[in-house]
């Protein structure tokens, strides 16, 4: 064999020359550089070369009420779906504890024995961290009485302890009369008249209405190449409303609005920001058209943090009609956006309170509403509390009241102000702590006039008193006194 010589397997080459070594080696690197064609696009996983800010928010900037969640407790009748759901209260609490969740709302509690099992399991085992919705019974809707019976079924509901009603996109794109042998005829409309006295009964009891009635408007369009949710709807075909007999988004949209209209006495959620997170302008305008109207932002934060300057203007305009809601469910992979755990809550938070730049809006290595990122709002303190709190409790029916009675230093007017501000804060911080407290209310006037500033400023919840009450009436009384 000859010096120099190179051996491969069972054949021997001379090597090559100087300049041809080069030209060898020029080869092998542009052989190398050739892109993977065979590389599929499901598993294409880009790692952005950006380096920019990352924030970690370990828990919101003020106590949560989650709007919108799916859960479930088990029942002999649970189906497969709901089975899926179920989930141990106590480790639901630990994630809310530790991202500074208050109260979840259970918006799909269904009817009769599932709503009472979900409101023993959930909210009276836990005061004031669960509500439970109901739902109206679909099954019942070809019911020549149905009309006055499902509206009777929701004071029925109100009665078992339902906070709310929540209404699926089985009304508008999945509900079908029947004819005279029970086949399917065609799709219910959302604005049919027989639910008016449902959506009127709703309005009478006090209950609001969380109504989801219209998916991403690309879920309307032909599944192609052009289409921006091609990867997810191609992974849920049965996700897509084009064709066939459905209606057009918009027309969906414009049922809804009819049915907004013609009961304005009823407090509506348009869910998933008003089903129209591609188009805030014409969400904003449903807003302005309709002021019993609110929205919430669950499973939607990967549309606004793709248009951040735009979502901030929005935030600012309609902050008090903007719920915080996350649309999460309990175990399970098939929607990453709505996976309950503490990674979710993060990634909203940072959203919500940071103005950190492309990250992730799902926990999943691949985008699973469109292959793009998302930037954080920095919105301001004011908005957030409104957003993370405020805008739900004024929507929500009732609340749990705790009276609390300070034998041990009654009266309070013989005490020093010191005193009395720390036997006050005592108390009442106290009660906060143990009973998730949404509002502090001091019934008394020496304890109003004295502890108001220091309870305000020590919690972060709302604290009145009873002396604005009281000057008022002296003020409009015939003496003045």
């Amino acid at each position: 064999m000859l010096a120099g010589a190179v051996t491969t397997g069972a054949c021997a080459q001379e090597a090559p020359s100087g300049g041809d070594a080069a030209k060898t080696q020029a080869a092998a690197s542009a052989e190398s550089a050739t892109p993977d064609a065979s590389l599929k696009l499901v598993d294409y996983q880009p790692k952005s070369m950006l380096h920019v800010p990352a924030t970690v928010v370990e828990k919101a900037a003020f106590p949560v009420i989650d709007m919108h969640t799916h859960l479930a407790v088990r029942t002999p009748s649970s189906t497969e779906r709901q089975l899926r759901r179920v989930a141990p209260p106590e480790d639901i609490l630990k994630v809310m504890d530790a991202r500074n969740i208050r109260t979840m709302v259970n918006l799909t509690g269904g009817q009769g024995e599932r709503l009472a099992a979900a409101i023993a399991g959930l909210d009276s085992a836990h005061p004031g961290r669960f509500l439970t919705f109901t739902e109206p019974t679909w099954a019942e809707a070809q019911r020549a009485d149905y009309a006055t019976w499902q509206a009777d079924q929701l004071s029925v509901a109100k009665a078992a302890g339902a906070q709310g009603v929540k209404v699926l996109k089985t009304l508008g794109l999945f509900l079908r009369d029947k004819d005279a042998s029970g086949k399917d005829g065609a799709l219910v409309r959302v604005d049919d008249p027989r639910f008016d006295p449902m959506w009127e009964a709703a309005g009478a009891l006090g209950l609001p209405v969380a109504i989801h009635v219209g998916d991403p408007e690309a879920f309307f369009l032909p599944t192609d190449r052009f289409n921006e949710r091609y990867e997810e709807l191609a992974n849920h075909p049965d996700w897509s409303f084009h064709g066939r007999d459905f209606p057009s988004f918009t027309a969906v949209l414009e049922a809804r609005d009819r049915v907004f209209a013609r009961h304005p006495k009823t407090t509506f959620v348009a869910l998933h920001v008003g089903h129209w997170a591609e188009n805030l302008p014409a969400v904003g305008a449903m807003l302005d058209r309709f002021p019993n109207v609110h929205i919430e932002i669950g499973a939607r934060i990967g549309e606004l943090g793709r248009q951040p300057r735009q979502s901030r203007r929005f935030f600012d305009k309609y902050q008090d009609r903007i719920m915080f809601g996350t649309d999460a469910i309990p175990n399970g992979t098939e929607t990453p956006q709505q996976v309950f755990g503490l990674d979710l809550y993060q990634i909203y938070y940072r959203f919500l309170q940071t103005e950190d730049e492309y990250f992730d809006y799902a926990p999943a290595p691949v985008p699973p509403q469109g292959r793009w990122q998302i930037y954080g709002l920095g919105l301001p303190e004011a908005i957030l509390k409104k957003v993370y709190l405020d805008n739900a409790l004024r929507a929500l029916p009732a609340h749990h009241y705790f009276y609390c009675f300070d034998n041990a230093n009654f009266p309070y007017g013989e005490l020093s102000e010191p005193a009395l501000i720390a036997a006050c804060s005592r108390l009442v911080t106290t009660m906060v702590s143990r009973h998730h407290i949404d509002l502090v209310v001091i019934a008394c006037n020496t304890a109003s006039t004295i502890c108001l500033p220091a309870l305000r400023a020590a919690l972060d919840i709302p604290v009145v008193g009873v002396v604005p009450a009281i000057n008022w009436r002296a003020h409009h009384s015939p003496n003045g006194s």
